[in-house]
């Protein structure tokens, strides 16, 4: 930032450009960018795999996010960390189904974190509220047919192929143009399946075949995956991309120390017009939307002429 940024007037000043919200039918309604908050039933989660894994330990876990503010649970049973072998179908099952119905029982927004449409119509019929697909439909052909059907939101992500050799995928001569065209290519596919296109939304899938670069790059560009037309997800919380940020002392923080960098992000792209942020940590990921959600009402209310 130059001496110029910060002395010129107010109204030249870069700020974020206010956008219209996009409401998703059977999602909550919010004046700013929603919070889903991760629970992970497994034991090889990148950052929390076994602190979940009893159904008990992952019901509180979930409660807990929504006492803390959480508007969507997010219930998984397989890892989709890289290098992540298949989970089967019946021990994910076993894994999820017994947490959606009690927190979805508790009068709990949950989603069903899943590529299976067997699994994603169990839990469905147990509670649970919307399917979020890291493979936007590709892993399973019929995965398109029964969100339509069921006509509950879908998270359609950016997918490249399965966790255990994605990022040898990561191969882009422009990251945003390419993931764009690819949305936008499963947005159509997913459209004329029947999902209503008010109840989809996208996800640019950080970390997933992604580079660090490519990372930031998609976070940077948020708004030429937001012309596609469809509220954006972005799931950045504790990823190894901000783990590349250098610590205290220069040390590589954890999964668990990267919270604070996961508000930052989120600020940022709340402020950008994300719909939704996907996080571990939902106390200071709430703090930093409702700050982005000031700021942007704030630039529209300074940017209107006065009266007079």
């Amino acid at each position: 930032m130059t001496a110029d940024t910060l002395t010129a007037p107010a109204a030249s000043r870069p700020r974020p450009a206010a956008q219209p919200r996009q409401d998703v039918p059977g999602f909550p309604r919010r004046d700013r960018c929603l919070v889903m908050g991760i629970v992970n039933v497994t034991p090889d989660s990148f950052s929390d795999g076994g602190a979940c894994l009893a159904a008990a330990s992952a019901v509180e876990h979930g409660l807990a996010l929504a006492r803390s503010g959480a508007d969507i649970i997010d219930v998984g049973g397989e890892s989709t960390r890289p290098g992540a072998g298949r989970t089967g179908e019946a021990e994910e099952l076993r894994r999820v189904l017994p947490v959606i119905r009690e927190l979805s029982g508790a009068g709990l927004t949950v989603t069903i974190d899943t590529t299976r449409s067997r699994v994603a119509e169990a839990a469905l019929a147990a509670g649970a509220a919307g399917i979020n697909d890291v493979s936007g439909g590709l892993a399973d052909p019929a995965m398109a047919a029964l969100a339509a059907g069921a006509r509950v939101p879908y998270v359609a992500m950016h997918w490249r192929g399965p966790s255990r050799d994605m990022q040898q995928r990561a191969v882009y001569a422009d990251v945003v143009a390419e993931v764009a065209a690819e949305l936008r290519s499963r947005l159509d596919a997913l459209l004329r399946a029947g999902i209503d296109r008010r109840q989809l939304v996208l996800d640019p899938g950080l970390g997933f075949a992604k580079r660090p670069a490519h990372n930031w790059q998609l976070l940077n560009r948020l708004g030429e995956l937001r012309a596609l037309g469809q509220p954006v997800l972005i799931g950045a919380s504790r990823k190894s991309f901000l783990g590349a940020l250098p610590g205290p002392g220069g040390n590589t923080p954890p999964p668990s120390a990267r919270d604070m960098a996961t508000a930052a992000v989120s600020a940022l792209a709340a402020a950008a017009g994300a719909y939704c942020v996907r996080v571990h940590d939902v106390t200071a990921t709430l703090d930093a939307v409702r700050v982005a959600a000031a700021w942007t009402a704030s630039s529209v209310d300074t940017a209107r002429p006065e009266e007079g």
